[in-house]
């Protein structure tokens, strides 16, 4: 095809939405001085506590185009996950373990992917181009990028909002060596709402628009290696993998669509599990279990200590005897082991 920027960029668009993307905006391959100088100021205060990964290759994530000095354009997709559910439902079930609205269905790395790649293969068969996709893969700032595509804006919990999408949506990447029109950023439509920043149960937000991951219950029931800190652990609540809390609380999910893609649906065993059962997963049933899930990323170890801190959390004596069975069998497992103790005083004492 023989098109200018405009088209082709028009065009573009018309096959995402096409392939079943939710939207989709153009940028240009840099950083904005701005956003450079607030990932160093997240840097420079630790905030990112055990993701050393955020503190490598940072040359490449200030600047596109060390990844791929080809590029010319980054088209930003977005897929919604949406299913207009009340995600903080669990919360208040104290036998029953809280998993994040996104985690619930398929890995979404490989869901979008291979989305992405079947968009990208339309680049390059029709447009005549080269191109790279990402999700989430690579020491690329996505959120950054998409801000400055017009997707969305930052809102004052640090994740993009969109006033068509709210915040329930997943992001990624193209670049190409297309020379193709960008797209405006949005403006910030947070105004005076401190919604997200307010519910946060740790306190993690240092002022709006500023996260200290290392007190961000996504981080540490994901991140976070080895035992989390005591005076955090009570917080946690029967949060076992991530937290919606902040995202649940924005109000412009009231315009979210509801996500057409099964593959993101809950699978049933996922929407409200029940912790006697998942303390006692060994290393094969958990792997069987969150097959093709993003939870088995963390492995069986972390995941059971989150368990054991719900369990803790829940100060249901029914729990005990489970308890007594764990510490029998993950005697040598250091971090099984302390939270399952932790988990016992808990409950016997009535206090974290």
């Amino acid at each position: 095809m023989i098109l200018d920027s405009l088209e082709k960029s028009n065009w573009i668009k018309r096959e995402a939405l096409r392939i079943g993307f939710s939207s989709c905006s153009i940028t240009e391959p840099s950083i904005s001085k701005s956003a450079k100088n607030d990932f160093k100021s997240f840097l420079s205060k630790n905030y990112f506590g055990q993701m050393n990964w955020m503190n490598e290759r940072v040359h490449f994530r200030l600047d596109p185009k060390l990844l791929w000095k080809e590029v010319k354009s980054v088209v930003v997709l977005s897929e919604t996950y949406s299913h207009n559910k009340n995600v903080l439902e669990n919360l208040d079930k104290k036998n029953k373990g809280n998993i994040s609205i996104y985690a619930r269905g398929d890995d979404y790395h490989k869901v979008m992917k291979k989305r992405l790649k079947k968009l990208a293969q339309t680049f390059v068969s029709d447009l005549s181009c080269q191109v790279k996709v990402f999700v989430d893969t690579a020491p690329v700032l996505e959120k950054v990028l998409a801000r400055q595509s017009g997707l969305g804006w930052t809102g004052k919990h640090t994740n993009l909002v969109s006033r068509d999408l709210g915040n329930w949506f997943f992001i990624g990447l193209i670049f190409t060596d297309l020379n193709l029109n960008f797209d405006k950023a949005e403006d910030n439509h947070c105004g005076n709402c401190s919604a997200c920043v307010d519910s946060c149960p740790t306190n993690a937000f240092t002022e709006p628009y500023r996260l200290d991951a290392r007190k961000c219950i996504s981080y540490l029931t994901i991140e976070h290696k080895g035992p989390i800190e005591l005076s955090l652990r009570g917080k946690l609540g029967n949060r076992i993998y991530g937290c919606d809390d902040c995202l649940a609380a924005c109000p412009w999910n009231k315009f979210a669509k509801k996500s057409s893609e099964i593959r993101y649906s809950a699978r049933k065993d996922f929407e409200s599990p029940d912790l006697h059962q998942l303390v006692l997963l060994d290393d094969a049933s958990f792997r069987e279990k969150f097959s093709g899930s993003p939870i088995k990323r963390i492995g069986r170890d972390r995941f059971l200590r989150n368990v054991l801190y719900a369990i803790g959390n829940s100060k249901m004596k029914s729990f005990l005897p489970v308890i007594e069975k764990v510490l029998v069998k993950e005697e040598q497992n250091p971090t099984i082991f302390e939270a399952a103790l932790w988990a016992k005083g808990s409950i016997i004492n009535g206090c974290q």
